[in-house]
């Protein structure tokens, strides 16, 4: 994608605002659009009822400030974003805002609704001074399926609409066990948001998978072979970027561990094995009156819902392999949650890419636009969609990763893994696309490039590829195109009797982007072509 996607997004805005002059409610539509190029990343949280997702979006944080529990406020699309001083917004159905009061009770933010019901608000708007708050905007929706017919539909509203792109720009989806229900989601989110490019941008989590195991220490091994069992599931592999285990409540409960609540585990870990084990046996056990141990009932209820009795076993077990200090304790069970490996591929597939997905949403809501109120000088604002869909070369490298994760490559083993490194799976700087270390030297990245840019076209060249290797091939050079461009890899010209034949996959080191992607627009196979939707006003007030 070229380097300066942000610009081109805007002068395509300002076609568009050019062309729309004196409509009032298109121009107001171009304005959101400037302003949500320019905002963080829009990741929205999803799931089944009762899949962990404001726990998580909490441990995310850091803080305790999206409800957790069954409150109205949990039945309506929530928006966390950074603010300079604490503030909380209801947006209401009927177009009015209110200001609600900060305030918090028993640790957790609570969201004062003024007697109002779900079905009365839009959504709400938080903003909070946290650092994690500054490159991305972080969005709660309520759990599809719910027997509530009206909060599903929320969500639904919001992330799949049938006739509007998705107000979010990735998603990452919490599910308890891979059901029918979540892979429709998933559908429906691709050939909503995708457009553009055919990309890919969710990444599905196993969510509360302490209970994998039943809440045993091993609980999270169990958990993880579920995880890689269904990341090559070809329902689901192909739907998202890979599938994190990650036990949320331990990830909250760790990321906001007081002493009081480690002295209270100190004191648990030090018992005699017997009677510890004993009082661990389970929940119902853990909380019954005992003389085993002087923590009252009512401190060892809020360990088991700070921590779950998985989380509580977990921590006891490593107080006494050596830890010493609360900070110590929380790094410790933060490692052990998961939330750092999911934590690192939104850090390697999403933020790298955030400008390519923001500018993906702005094209899909503009191509929304034109079709359904054309207007004389429209084609030159379609003619700025097709630039953008020719050189959306970063959304086929997601939706390739995504393919290679459910059903491989087809190439041997050693050029597949080989291949996805050079699409992006591990990370997308050059050294990182090429297998060399972090402190690479110029040098030494731009010879890696050449060298893999002669290895690649020798495999395209090849009489006997079929045409399904050929298409992940050139998308391969494509990647590794680009980052010659970046690097400023150049060799001396080679006699004409050695250069490659114009046509074949290796010209796409010396080929403009554009006329590239026109060249190999629609190889990529799909099990389901995505084809973009005729698409209606977006509701949300901020599009």
């Amino acid at each position: 994608m070229p380097a300066d996607v942000i610009a081109d997004t805007e002068q395509l805005l300002r076609t568009a605002r050019s062309v729309y002059a004196g409509d009032r409610d298109a121009t107001a539509l171009v304005d959101d659009l400037e302003v949500r190029l320019h905002e963080p990343l829009r990741l929205a949280i999803a799931g089944m009822v009762k899949a962990g997702k404001s726990t998580l979006l909490n441990a995310l944080l850091g803080e305790r400030i999206a409800a957790t529990d069954t409150a109205e406020c949990t039945r309506v699309v929530t928006w966390y974003r950074h603010s300079p001083t604490p503030r909380l917004t209801m947006h209401l159905r009927d177009g009015t805002v209110a200001r609600m009061p900060v305030r918090r009770e028993r640790g957790l933010l609570a969201f004062d609704l003024g007697g109002r019901a779900a079905e009365d608000i839009e959504w709400i708007d938080v903003g909070w001074p946290l650092e994690g708050l500054t490159s991305l905007i972080l969005i709660d929706t309520p759990g599809i399926a719910s027997l509530s017919t009206e909060t599903s539909a929320r969500t639904a509203r919001f992330l799949t609409p049938d006739d509007a792109p998705s107000a979010a720009d990735a998603v990452v989806y919490l599910m308890r066990h891979l059901h029918g229900s979540d892979v429709r989601f998933l559908e429906a989110f691709r050939d909503t948001a995708a457009g553009a490019g055919a990309s890919v941008c969710a990444l599905a989590v196993l969510s509360r998978s302490d209970e994998v195991g039943s809440g045993r220490i091993d609980s999270l091994l169990s958990a993880r072979r579920v995880a890689r069992r269904y990341e090559r599931d070809g329902a689901l592999g192909a739907l998202a970027l890979g599938v994190v285990p990650v036990a949320g409540l331990l990830a909250e409960g760790a990321r906001t561990l007081r002493e009081s609540e480690f002295i209270a585990l100190r004191e648990l870990a030090g018992l005699e094995r017997r009677e510890r084990e004993s009082l661990l046996v389970s929940a119902d056990r853990f909380v019954r009156e005992s003389a085993a141990t002087g923590l009252s009932v009512a401190v060892r209820e809020e360990l088991l819902g700070r921590f779950g009795i998985f989380g509580v076993r977990l921590a006891t077990a490593i107080i006494r392999g050596g830890v010493t200090t609360s900070s110590e304790l929380s790094d410790a069970l933060i490692q052990q949650s998961g939330l750092i490996e999911l934590q690192e591929v939104v850090q390697r597939h999403f933020r790298p890419r955030a400008d390519v997905l923001k500018a993906r949403s702005v094209v899909l809501q503009l191509q929304a636009l034109v079709r359904r109120t054309p207007k004389p000088g429209c084609e030159a604002v379609l003619a700025g969609i097709e630039r953008f869909t020719a050189s959306a070369h970063t959304l086929r490298e997601l939706a390739l990763l995504a393919e290679a994760r459910a059903h491989g490559l087809p190439l041997p083993a050693p050029q597949a893994r080989e291949a996805e490194l050079i699409l992006g799976a591990a990370g997308v700087t050059a050294s990182a696309r090429l297998g060399l270390p972090d402190d690479a030297s110029p040098d030494e990245i731009s010879r890696r490039v050449l060298e893999q840019i002669d290895h690649w076209r020798g495999l395209g060249a090849d009489p006997g590829a079929d045409r399904v290797r050929r298409d992940v091939i050139s998308a391969v050079l494509r990647s590794l195109a680009e980052m010659a461009s970046e690097s400023g890899a150049v060799r001396a010209l080679r006699p004409a009797s050695h250069v490659d034949p114009s046509g074949r996959p290796g010209d796409a080191l010396g080929q403009d982007a554009a006329e590239q992607g026109e060249q190999h627009e629609g190889r990529l196979p799909r099990k389901k072509r995505l084809q973009w939707l005729s698409l209606g006003a977006q509701r949300h007030p901020l599009r």
